[in-house]
C-alpha cells in the first residue's frame, strides 16, 4: 500500500511539475526570439504597438543588421495613411533614408503581411529577413512568414510591448485573453500548415 502512495504521490509531483512548466512557459513560447545576425531586410508588420514595432525596426537598421526595411500592414481608418505609411514616416523622422524603405500597404492580417511581403522579397532578391511584431505574435507570424517564404531564413525579433510580458503574461485579464486568444490561432495555424 506505501509503494502504491509513493507512485501516485510521484505521479501527481511530476503533473504539476509539468503543469507549471508548461503555465510559465506559455508566454516564452508564443515569443520565440531568434540569435541576431547580418540580414537582407528587416520587416515589421503592423497591429498592436505598431510604433513600437517600427522603433525595433529602425533600431535594428541603425545597428547594421540589415540595409532594407520592409513596413506592411493597412490602415483600419482608411481615411488616414496606411500603418506601413506612418511606420515609414517615423523611421524617416528618425534617420532612416527613404530609399532604405518599401511599403506593403495593403494588407490587411497576418497571412496577406506574409504574401505581400513574399512579392517584395522576390521582386527585389532578398535571402534573408529579420521579422519584428510585438512578442505575443511572434510565433505565429513566423509560422505564417515561413509557410510563404520556406526558402528564406527568417530571424524572430520582438518589439517591445507595454502591455504583455512573456514572462508575466498571466498577470492581467486583458494579457491572459490576449494570450490564450493568441496560443488558439497559433494552433490553427499549426494545423493549417501541418506543422
Amino acid at each position: 500500500m506505501k509503494i502504491l502512495a509513493w507512485i501516485v504521490s510521484g505521479m501527481l509531483v511530476l503533473f504539476l511539475v509539468a503543469g507549471l512548466t508548461v503555465f510559465f512557459g506559455l508566454g516564452y513560447y508564443l515569443s520565440p526570439q531568434s540569435k541576431l545576425a547580418k540580414s537582407d531586410v528587416i520587416v515589421a508588420i503592423s497591429g498592436g504597438e505598431t510604433s513600437s514595432r517600427a522603433d525595433e525596426a529602425v533600431a535594428l537598421y541603425k545597428s547594421g543588421w540589415a540595409p532594407r526595411i520592409i513596413f506592411s500592414g493597412a490602415a483600419q481608418d482608411t481615411s488616414g495613411p496606411s500603418n506601413a505609411r506612418a511606420m515609414m514616416t517615423e523611421a524617416v523622422a528618425a534617420g532612416v533614408p527613404a530609399a532604405a524603405i518599401q511599403l506593403d500597404e495593403k494588407s490587411a492580417d497576418t497571412r496577406e503581411n506574409a504574401a505581400n511581403v513574399r512579392s517584395l522579397a522576390e521582386a527585389a532578391g532578398y535571402r534573408s529577413m529579420i521579422l519584428v511584431t510585438s512578442p505575443y505574435h511572434q510565433r505565429r507570424a513566423y509560422i505564417v512568414f515561413h509557410r510563404a517564404l520556406s526558402k528564406m531564413p527568417i530571424l524572430n525579433h520582438s518589439a517591445a510591448d507595454h502591455t504583455w510580458s512573456r514572462s508575466r503574461w498571466w498577470v492581467t485579464a486583458a494579457s491572459r485573453e490576449l494570450t490564450l486568444s493568441e496560443l488558439q490561432k497559433v494552433v490553427f495555424e499549426l494545423f493549417r500548415s501541418g506543422e
